[in-house]
């Protein structure tokens, strides 16, 4: 069954939540990016995290990874009920939603701890990683389509460079915070005195504990901003505008979908196995020679860099072919991690920090692409595209045996064999074949 187009009307048109789209859109779109603000801040804080805990628990590179293989496992899990919540409730209510829920997963820090327990950490970010889930599967779309189709490229980069923003200052602040106590070995706490021991995990336990405390309060704070503003429903684009009642699966169907869920996949897998490496990456004596906290501002360049990508790639991609510009950035990112691979010192070192300003619109891209003239089976192409961020969970991981293997360096060939996809994504696999909605 071939479904038809919701008609996008004039700039003066008056009839309808389409009208309001219009109307409304530059206000809603500024609200959204708060939102987009606190999932990049929020997401980025791993980075942070991974060396705090690795170090607190004496964890190898892969049991390390499991903070992310947690964190964006939550992703796969929840993204079908995730697409659920936003059928029954709507985008705006979803939103509100996964703020509250991601509140929850951080006052969840605050016991994990204070009983220094590894798979308490991991239970908190679950649940903070469900709330973000949420919304994931209700703000991609919800932006991509407040507005004209074809700049929903530009206005989702636009959107994604204020979450950029978010990353750029989470390093910044984690090393402030979380990476302020100097952790100390089994063997060194062993060696102090019972009130050393019961001083330094106080210290220890609120380097976490505060921080994330305080991201509960501002979550909540934008949940409640988010509730008492005036925004668009954009019902037709819902699950509720199905009448045909495909499954999820049905969506597979279309090719674009299917390469972009594998786009997602592959993207996400790069850049959360790059930034969750790069701490321990710099502060190896042959690349940056520096200590966890002094690395963990060129993280912050790292995600600054994506900021300031994502800021011109919205000017960028209103002007020129979006399929071209992604695999032009893929092909760039693929050089600057074979640099990085085979050289050492300050080369080592920037090439693999330059490669966030060329991830800056790889995602926004790939998910405008994969939902494109999608019409109502839009909710159900993007819970298939945020469930691929479980990539985020998967290839870290896997970077994370192989850099227990073969060594931290060697083990970036998995990113840019990830980067090596996306270039085909850009030529080739984003191209419509089929869709529901037809143009003219």
């Amino acid at each position: 069954m071939a479904f038809t187009a919701p008609s996008i009307p004039s700039a003066g048109s008056t009839t309808g939540s389409e009208s309001s789209r219009y109307t409304y859109y530059p206000l809603a779109l500024s609200v959204m990016t708060a939102v987009f603000f606190m999932w990049g801040f929020l997401t980025c804080l791993n980075d942070i995290l991974i060396p705090h805990l690795k170090a607190v628990f004496e964890l190898n590179y892969a049991q390390a990874m499991l903070v992310q293989f947690t964190f964006f496992g939550a992703y796969f899990l929840m993204s079908l009920p995730a697409g659920r919540v936003v059928a029954h409730l709507g985008y705006k209510k979803s939103i509100v939603t996964g703020l509250i829920i991601a509140g929850i997963g951080a006052v969840g820090f605050w016991p994990a701890a204070g009983l220094r327990l590894y798979p308490a950490f991991l239970g908190a970010l679950f649940v903070l990683a469900t709330g973000i889930t949420l919304l994931q599967v209700a703000a991609n779309p919800y932006v991509a389509l407040l507005g004209p189709e074809k700049t929903s490229s530009s206005r989702l980069t636009l959107a994604q460079a204020l979450n950029s923003f978010g990353t750029f200052l989470a390093p910044w602040f984690g090393s402030l915070l979380i990476l302020s106590t100097q952790v100390k070995s089994t063997t060194e706490i062993a060696g102090l005195s019972a009130t050393q021991q019961m001083l330094y995990r106080t210290q220890e336990a609120q380097s976490v504990q505060m921080p994330y405390i305080g991201l509960a309060v501002v979550l909540v704070l934008l949940a409640v901003f988010v509730w008492v503003f005036r925004m668009p429903s954009l019902e037709e684009s819902t699950e509720k505008a199905d009448s045909s009642k495909h499954n999820l699966l049905d969506a597979l169907r279309y090719p674009h979908v299917l390469f972009g869920v594998l786009g997602i996949f592959f993207y996400v897998g790069a850049e959360v196995s790059i930034g969750s490496f790069m701490v321990n990456y710099l502060s190896q004596p042959s690349i940056g020679h520096m200590s966890e906290q002094q690395a963990a501002h060129y993280v912050s360049l790292y995600w600054g860099g994506a900021m300031v990508g994502r800021f011109l790639g919205s000017w960028l991609l209103a002007k020129l072919s979006p399929r071209k510009l992604l695999a032009m950035f893929a092909t760039i990112n693929i050089v600057l991690l074979l640099t990085t691979m085979s050289s050492s010192g300050v080369t080592a070192m920037y090439s693999i920090v330059a490669i966030g300003l060329f991830n800056s619109i790889m995602f926004p891209t790939i998910f405008a692409l994969g939902i494109e003239r999608m019409g109502p089976l839009t909710g159900k192409a993007s819970s298939l595209l945020i469930m691929a961020i479980v990539g985020g969970a998967l290839v870290p991981y896997l970077q994370g045996v192989l850099a227990d293997n073969i060594g931290i360096q060697h083990a970036f060939v998995l990113p840019l064999l990830c980067y090596g996809y996306i270039v085909f994504y850009g030529i080739s696999g984003s191209k419509i074949r089929n869709a529901p909605v037809h143009t003219e």
